[in-house]
This record gives structure tokens, sequence and C-alpha cells, in this order.
């Protein structure tokens, strides 16, 4: 089966296309030749509809390659337009769910200032002082949804809402208070490497869609690898 056939496809009209990334998956080509979810996902368009030269769908946002979860499409120029508005407008929400180490706190809002910084070839957001120029304040609220176990060390399941949105955001604050992402060599993690995998996932995307208006909310938990047994209900806001 390929990987357009094993698509899985949550949302889609004629102007959207919501669909799920797997972790490991680029969210647009590179330079390494490797599969993408905007290739993959103009690939199931044009068999779909049969439709004959180049596809156009615009990418909305991005995950990062071992981030799994939801994404957004727009299937016209105008769709692609609205949507890009609603999220520099903070309108497009983006719910993340996170398996953390440790036993974190049951709640909390996270407050740091963060730079982005080039070390070692590659960008890295790093803490800076308010008083730094480059420095952006970056803000999320988080709640705790249960404590797992697995080889006997303790992992939390964190419920993640952005207030801000930062490079490498949600990384790099669970990392400053402690928790750092399971799999997150890169911000702190110093365990086991479980499946190449980063503890991270978009869960839930909620935006007025770009014509009628009305309110778009799609919901997929992950599940399996160390994620356990995750209920809908579980998230319900309090």
């Amino acid at each position: 089966m390929t990987a357009t056939e094993k698509l899985k496809v949550l949302f889609e009209d004629n102007h959207l296309l919501v669909v799920l990334k797997e972790p490991g998956v680029l969210s647009q080509g590179d330079a390494s030749g490797d599969p993408d979810m905007l290739g993959i996902a103009k690939e199931y368009i044009k068999n779909k509809y049969n439709k004959p030269g180049e596809v156009y769908l615009g990418l909305i946002h991005r995950l990062d390659r071992r981030v799994g979860g939801l994404m957004a499409f727009a299937k016209t120029s105008k769709a692609a337009g609205r949507l890009s508005r609603e999220i520099r407008e903070r309108q497009f929400k983006k719910e993340y769910v996170a398996l953390v180490t440790g036993e974190a706190p049951v709640s909390g809002m996270l407050t740091d200032y963060l730079v982005k910084v080039k070390r070692r070839g590659r960008i890295v957001a790093e803490a800076a002082s308010p008083e730094d120029r480059f420095a952006q304040k970056a803000v999320m609220n988080y709640r705790k949804i249960k404590t797992v176990r697995h080889d006997g060390k303790i992992f939390s399941v964190l419920l993640i809402n952005l207030v801000t949105g930062r490079y490498n955001q949600i990384r790099k604050q669970l990392a400053l208070a402690g928790h750092p992402i399971v799999g997150d060599f890169k911000y702190g993690y110093r365990g086991e490497n479980y499946d190449d995998r980063l503890g991270l996932f978009c869960w839930r995307l909620v935006f007025k869609h770009p014509t009628t208006n009305a309110i778009v909310d799609v919901k997929n938990l992950p599940s399996g690898w160390l994620w356990g047994n995750l209920e809908d209900d579980e998230f319900e806001h309090e």
C-alpha cells in the first residue's frame, strides 16, 4: 500500500483537507527527497478526483518531522489566504499532547523568553533575558491528563495550549520546566530512544471555515507507542 493509499483523511470539502501526519514524515519536501505530507496529499487529490497536471494545495502550517498529528491544507488560494490570516491573528487553534519525563504538576502556565540561535550547524531555541532585543515572549498552558509507567520509568501525559507560537516553543519550555519531552535529545532528554519518535502530537485543530465561517473542530488522539489508551473525555476542558 502506498503512502497516498494509507493517508488518513479526517476532514475534506471543496476548500479544505485535514489529514493525519505520521511521525517521521516531512511536512514539506526538502533536499533529502524523502516523502512529505504536501506531496502525499497532492497525490491523493490528483488520484481521487482524476485531476490532470499540477494540483494546487496550500500548506497552512507545519509539524516537525518527528512530530505526528493533524495537518490542514487549503484546496484554493483564497482559502489559503484566509486560513493564514487566522494563524497570524491567533484564531487558528492547535492543541498538542506531550509525553514528558517525570511526574509533572497537575497544571500550570509557563512563561519564558526565547531566542533562536545557531548551535553546531542547527537552529535551536534558547532561554534569554526579557531585555534581549531578539528575545520573544513564550507563553503556554498545560494540564496533566495522566501519569504512565514504562520500563520502571514515570512519564506524564500533558494537554498543551499555546498562547504564543514560537520556534520549538513547547519543546524548549517543557525542558526549562524540568520535564523534557520523551525522545527530545535536542532539548534535554537523556533517556532511551523509543523508535526514534518524539512524544509530541498535534491532536486537535479548531478554526473558522474560510468560506462559511462555521467552526471546524477536528480531533484525533495518538495511540500505540508509549501513549497508552487515551480517551476523548480525558481531554474535555474543565
